[in-house]
């Protein structure tokens, strides 16, 4: 059917030259948005120049009421409705301009730049003529409040398509009228999960929540660009609704979940706005959940739940509370933190090493394990061509079976079609020797951490790899250039350290050798970053930068349980702090048997700095097999209990009691959180100091994606500058005089602190 469309209005196109000339009129142009009229439809299109997203820059918004302005002085004979649409593939809005946000010094002038918007926004809601937004591509923050804004909308069934409110993540609230235009379309029940957590929702959901009122399904393959083509069949789609709106105006109340009718369906809508106790029961589940989940360490979401709240019954009380809420949000420490980790993830999605010479298209991953499956599904949904290589029939199988599981689960969450699935798995290759991998362009070995072996697979595959073809070790600490000493092509050679689960964790740690070429740094950052991960370069060493800072923090943890403190206070007290994995769980999660083997080889490489535990700890934990959550014990017990109960393994305890010694300082909350803080940040800074680290944002971006630091933080080095430097050094020096040197603030610290320099300039 969609074809017959298409054909009919192709015929039109082509019978009607000089009538499609009088319909389709200039009215207005500007940098970024260009009106056209067709159809006595106003067609307001954005596309900003030189940019890969339209965002809402002051100098956006000024053009959109422009824009909108000029359509409003139209005759109603020329002009009957309005469509906004982006002429930018995979984009509508993505949002507001965070450098606007981060720029405001007071919270007076957040509160400003909030109640404009507000302003803006309501001029479109209030237009005489009914305006519809076509939504293909990411319509996020200030632009889903666009959309919303408007009378009606439409939205592209593509996997690029998402809608949401993330302004959550960055500290602050929807402060466009989103916190009061979002529950009046959907209802408070369902409006505040998406305000709190930042989530996307697809348009499918979307459709049902009605937060969008029609879902337009694609266009199959054509002449066009199925892109362009898609966004010009949006566009016609939207046309014909304007017309429709513009003939029947009554349709648009529909769209408003507080106004539909009373029915079943409209109970969770309209109860809130009619019964006060309904709605302070659903706002009181709310901030029980926040505090459950982030234990009073973000004050958005409280916030969040405080402004939709206030504006149920009274709408302009509403607007006012956002307006309020987003001015003292903008200026918290918190949203500080947040928004520069937004500004150093931008900068890691830039390869500063340039354009590779030569594309990768062909990787061979080797090792069909949990690493190895997860670098191959992330490397074939970005349409690589992978080959899958294990020692053994059993381990290749679980691998692709692995690889089958992930990708039928985005299936079921609506994120890939069936088809596309199918489509994705028809590129994976899975064998057990050494086949075409001459086509290879790229090869990342993710097996065993040992050397000998590693070396061993070196050799093999360089055998039968084309020159050109890069070699990536995925080690969490063996040293690259260790490793790369097999290697008769050590400038192709380089460390890619993925984080466990692959498909879920966003950091990818590259290590670069004395030896790596700029070109293989070039390629592996392409890699990594078409593979959507967010990306940060490191110098070779042992550990890296992410293992050697969590190994002294891990040893911390050992040292305090065995002066006392039990797992489960330490699981509380490091969640407290703001690491999403209480610090015992995490232990069992790395893998005692990891954490005993990384412990003695960064012991061997740094002394006494990375003590502070007795590792006959680990190494009875370990000849015991108590190896961890994977082999159902560790310091916690994983079998028969129910979801979310593990109790403390009984035996662990005996262990950690063998090992006891006399508890060497207080063990209050804030005591042992700086006990286990400074472990890490301290060996941060020595990576800084060391050139290991590229940039205090590479040791913020590494240590919150890829280790779980307190992203309210805003990282090691932004933790420092918050805390100061000089007052970071005295407090290190009051634990070194207790503890020992291991607590030695490290060198460029104290520099730091002398000079009360802060690390982010």
């Amino acid at each position: 059917m969609a074809t017959l469309r298409y054909l009919g209005r192709l015929h039109s196109a082509f019978s009607c030259s000089s009538a499609g000339a009088s319909r389709f009129s200039s009215l207005y142009s500007g940098k970024h948005i260009n009106v056209t009229v067709k159809n006595q439809v106003a067609v307001v299109a954005m596309d900003s120049p030189d940019a890969k997203v339209n965002v809402l820059s002051q100098e956006v918004s000024d053009e959109l009421v422009a824009a909108f302005n000029k359509v409003s002085q139209e005759s109603s004979s020329n002009v009957v409705a309005s469509v906004l649409i982006s002429r930018k593939p995979g984009c509508f809005i993505a949002g507001a301009d965070i450098k606007m946000l981060d720029s405001a010094e007071t919270a007076a002038e957040m509160e400003s730049i909030s109640t404009n918007a507000q302003e803006m926004m309501q001029r479109l809601e209030d237009s005489k003529r009914p305006i519809v937004a076509a939504i293909n591509g990411a319509c996020l923050g200030g632009g889903l409040e666009v959309a919303m804004s408007c009378h009606y909308r439409i939205a592209t069934k593509d996997s690029s398509t998402k809608l949401g409110l993330p302004e959550v993540m960055l500290g602050i609230l929807p402060g466009a009228g989103g916190t009061q235009r979002l529950p009046r379309l959907v209802g408070l029940m369902d409006a505040l999960p998406i305000m709190l957590t930042g989530a996307d929702v697809r348009p499918d959901k979307a459709r049902k929540l009605g937060l969008v009122d029609f879902v337009v399904s694609p266009l199959g393959p054509g002449l066009q660009d199925p892109k362009v083509r898609n966004i010009e069949y949006l566009e016609e789609v939207a046309i014909e609704q304007a017309r429709k709106l513009a003939q029947k105006p009554d349709q648009i109340k529909r769209s408003m979940a507080f106004e539909r009718p009373w029915s079943v369906g409209t109970l969770k809508h309209k109860l809130p706005v009619q019964f006060g106790f309904v709605k302070d029961f659903i706002l009181g589940q709310a901030r029980k959940g926040v505090m459950q989940k982030t234990l009073g360490n973000y004050p958005a979401p409280l916030k969040i739940i405080e402004v939709a709240g206030a504006g149920v019954a009274d709408k302009a009380k509403g607007f006012a509370a956002e307006s309020k809420g987003f001015g003292e949000l903008g200026e918290t420490p918190i949203s500080s933190a947040l928004m520069s980790i937004h500004f150093g993830q931008t900068m890691c999605r830039k390869n500063r090493f340039g354009t590779p010479a030569r594309g990768t298209q062909n990787i061979a991953v080797l090792g069909a394990g949990l690493m190895g499956a997860g670098i191959a599904q992330v490397s074939l949904q970005k349409n690589y061509n992978v080959i899958l290589k294990d020692a053994n029939t059993k381990g290749l199988t679980r691998g692709q079976e692995q690889i089958y599981k992930g990708l039928n689960g985005r299936v079921r969450k609506r994120a890939l079609t069936s088809f596309e699935r199918d489509t994705i798995m028809s590129k994976l290759q899975g064998q057990l020797d050494h086949k075409n991998f001459d086509r290879c362009d790229m090869v990342i070995e993710a097996v065993f951490e040992d050397i000998n072996l590693k070396h061993r697979i070196v050799k093999e595959t360089e055998a039968a790899t084309p020159d050109h073809c890069i070699f990536a070790t995925n080690t969490s600490a063996l040293p690259i250039h260790k490793v790369a000493e097999a290697s008769k092509r050590p400038e192709k050679f380089i460390g890619m350290h993925y984080f466990s689960p692959v498909d879920k964790m966003p950091l990818l740690e590259i290590i670069t050798t004395d030896k790596t070429s700029k070109d293989t740094a070039a390629a592996a950052v392409a890699v990594g970053l078409k593979q959507g991960k967010t990306v940060i370069v490191v110098k070779d060493g042992p550990g890296f930068y992410t293992t050697r800072c969590l190994a002294p923090m891990l040893a911390e943890a050992v040292a305090l349980m065995q002066e006392g403190v039990s797992p489960e206070d330490l699981d509380r007290i490091s969640t407290k702090f703001g690491f999403p994995v209480g610090l015992a769980t995490l232990a069992d999660e790395v893998g005692i048997d990891v954490a005993q083997h990384v412990s003695e080889d960064l012991f061997k490489a740094f002394g006494a700095r990375m003590g502070g535990a007795d590792i006959g700890v680990l190494n009875d934990m370990v000849s015991s097999g108590f190896l961890g959550r994977k082999s159902g014990k560790g310091i916690f017990n994983y079998g028969g209990a129910g979801k979310g109960k593990r109790p403390v393994n009984p035996e662990a305890v005996a262990i950690l009691k063998k090992y006891r010694v006399k508890a060497r300082t207080e063990h209050s909350d804030v005591t042992v959180q700086n006990r286990l803080a400074s472990r890490f940040v301290n060996e941060a800074v020595l990576c800084l100091e060391e050139n290991i680290l590229n940039s205090p944002v590479d040791g913020d971006i590494g240590a919150i994606f890829g280790l779980g630091f307190p992203p309210f933080l805003g990282g090691p080095f932004r933790y420092l500058d918050s805390f100061g430097p000089g007052n970071y050094v005295k407090m290190m020096e009051g634990l070194q005089g207790q503890l020992g040197d291991h607590f030695a603030p490290a060198p460029l610290l104290l520099q730091h602190a002398k000079t009360n320099q802060k690390f982010h300039i």
